[in-house]
């Protein structure tokens, strides 16, 4: 029964890896660059919901909902402090995707300075398992799981159905014809950073709670993130999370071969393949120059 077991494992982990790949997706679809802040926004998840509630000894719930919004005051800040004057500047994608990864090395260092090197823990008992038919799964990761398909559901709903979303996607489209429509492109690429910056959060808060809290967490995520987005297909939402679970079930299928070390390996093995042989990914679609050419 190990494969089976080995395969929920993945499922599990793909669960948060999607999470990120979404975040990672979002602003690649609505801004066109690959950001990679959503890996610090990640780490501040988990720590200023610790801090709230271990440090300053809150409801959890209440530390949650505190954590989230510092996250999404820090997505924001993001994009006004460093993202907006690039953008102003003409910067390229290249030039942006330099920016991130100093913004990220900066807010992980920050947690570092603030936090200290210490392996952190909310403590949480462990629990036993349930085990179904020589599966053994506990609580916490079933409620990983469903958290994590909700959010996709009222995402995808969100971007389809609503105001806010249609507008997004029409800046997606075309910023300038969105622009010349009366849509306030600044105002609502700072939704655009929220709702990204939450879902890394979400991602942090819920992997921190079964897993200890380490200031470079993050290296490992913006990996897996990114080469769940790239298996999916790049800027598409709904994709991140068939690449995010693939992912998973993938390196925790070849850790049954390979020693546990590589788990990080496969993951990057599997990114090189897609960029080399499906650079589209798996639902990747053709863009409007491409159509039109």
């Amino acid at each position: 029964m190990l494969l089976p077991q080995l395969i929920v494992n993945g499922i599990i982990a793909g669960a948060i890896y999607a999470l990120v790949a979404a975040s990672f997706s979002l602003i690649f679809n609505i801004l066109k660059f690959m950001d990679l802040s959503p890996g610090a926004l990640f780490v501040i998840g988990a720590f200023a919901t610790y801090a709230f509630n271990i440090l300053f000894g809150m409801n959890f719930f209440i530390s949650l909902l505190l954590g989230l919004i510092v996250v999404a005051i820090c997505g924001v800040l993001i994009n006004l402090i460093v993202y907006t004057p690039l953008r102003k500047r003409k910067a390229d994608n290249f030039s942006l995707l330099l920016a991130s990864f100093g913004v990220f090395l900066f807010l992980t260092g920050m947690i570092l300075l603030i936090f200290g090197a210490e392996v952190k823990s909310f403590g949480f008992p462990i629990e036993k398992g349930y085990e179904i038919l020589g599966i053994v799964i506990t609580k916490l990761q079933i409620i990983l799981i469903i958290v994590s398909l909700i959010l996709f559901v009222a995402l995808q709903l969100f971007m389809t159905k609503t105001k806010i979303g249609k507008a997004l996607r029409a800046i997606s489209d075309n910023p300038r014809i969105a622009s010349t429509l009366g849509i306030n492109t600044e105002k609502f690429t700072n939704i655009t950073f929220i709702i990204s910056s939450l879902l890394a959060g979400i991602a942090g808060i819920l992997i921190s709670l079964e897993q200890n809290l380490d200031h470079a967490m993050g290296f490992s995520v913006i990996l897996k993130g990114i080469t769940a987005s790239v298996v999916g297909g790049i800027g598409s939402v709904p994709a991140a999370l068939i690449g995010g679970f693939l992912i998973g079930i993938v390196e925790n299928i070849g850790i049954w071969f390979l020693p546990s070390g590589f788990k990080d390996a496969i993951a990057f093995v599997i990114l090189i393949i897609f960029l080399l042989i499906r650079p589209k990914g798996l639902f990747g679609v053709k863009t409007r120059e491409e159509v039109s050419g």
